[in-house]
């Protein structure tokens, strides 16, 4: 991502409040009009756009400009869909799928960067990360789809409306694929921008004060 120009924090803080208030009035339309999955979803995407924040102030970890973007955009994407689009737009669940996967991948990288550089006994070389990167997030996007699979058995059951939801398995390999893809972008060209950010984890957390 290091070929694209980077926003200033301060323009990032103008598109995350942005879409922290475009959500905030998903969370609400939900509530004035019994929209469970817009509520459901919603206020976990709130939540999340506040990690980066979170990050910062509890372990002095400033997250780049363009990955706390990245995390407030995949939720607010999906929360989008949540809300309608996935019903009206057909490829708009494979962006979600890519964007998420993206994000599994980037922090899957970056942790066992983080451990690989902290721990002198471990050493994990750079082109197995392609491999690993590919294996983490396709596990992932396993648990999901049965994670998906048992909503839909609970929703059966209960007749109540989930947050997610499978529909059929060409649904679920298509989801898979772009969970692929996701994974393969950033181990293509998200290792160089991470590395960074594992090196930070590192030094703040993994190491302590």
């Amino acid at each position: 991502m290091s070929f694209l120009p980077r926003p200033s924090r301060r323009n990032q803080r103008r598109l995350t409040r942005g879409m922290q208030v475009l959500l905030v009035g998903i969370v609400a339309f939900g509530l004035l009009f019994g929209q469970p999955k817009a509520i459901t979803n919603g206020t976990i995407a709130l939540v999340i756009t506040f990690v980066p924040a979170l990050l910062r102030r509890s372990y002095d970890l400033p997250l780049d400009p363009w990955l706390a973007l990245w995390i407030t955009l995949a939720v607010f994407l999906h929360t989008l869909g949540s809300a309608g689009l996935y019903a009206q737009l057909d490829w708009w669940d494979s962006i979600t799928h890519a964007m998420s996967a993206s994000l599994v991948a980037a922090v899957g990288y970056t942790f066992a960067r983080a451990v690989d550089l902290h721990n002198d006994d471990i050493f994990i070389p750079r082109r197995f990360f392609f491999v690993y990167l590919l294996v983490v997030v396709l596990a992932f996007g396993v648990v999901w789809e049965l994670f998906e699979f048992g909503l839909d058995v609970a929703a059966n059951a209960t007749g109540l409306d989930m947050p997610v939801s499978q529909h059929g398995l060409d649904d679920t390999v298509r989801d898979l694929m772009f969970n692929s893809l996701g994974a393969i972008l950033v181990a293509v060209f998200g290792q160089a921008h991470l590395s960074g950010v594992a090196e930070l984890i590192r030094e703040r957390v993994l190491m302590g004060p």
